[in-house]
């Protein structure tokens, strides 16, 4: 029976391998849902879904994409932004 602070249905279960050799399940958060673009709600590429702790670890460039609006848009309204703007300045 597992710890009752280990019975939220919050935590997933992770089979780990010790170095005895027997199988422990230890209880890990989940991960967080995937980030989502502002303006169309699609989900983002190139942005890792993980756990705060693990992306404050992470390089700058592993984090989101390198581009203009790069983890807050993306591909395609990202694209439609900047030629609206082009079009606002001429």
């Amino acid at each position: 029976m597992p710890a009752p602070r280990q019975r939220s249905r919050s935590l997933r279960k992770v089979f780990v391998k010790t170095p005895g050799g027997i199988t422990r399940v230890h209880y890990r958060k989940r991960k967080p849902s995937k980030a989502k673009c502002a303006i169309c709600g699609k989900p983002l590429h190139g942005v890792p879904r993980e756990r705060p702790y693990k992306i404050r670890n992470m390089a700058k460039t592993q984090k989101r994409p390198e581009r203009p609006y790069g983890g807050v848009l993306c591909s395609s309204c990202m694209r439609k932004k900047i030629i609206e703007e082009k079009v606002v300045k001429i």
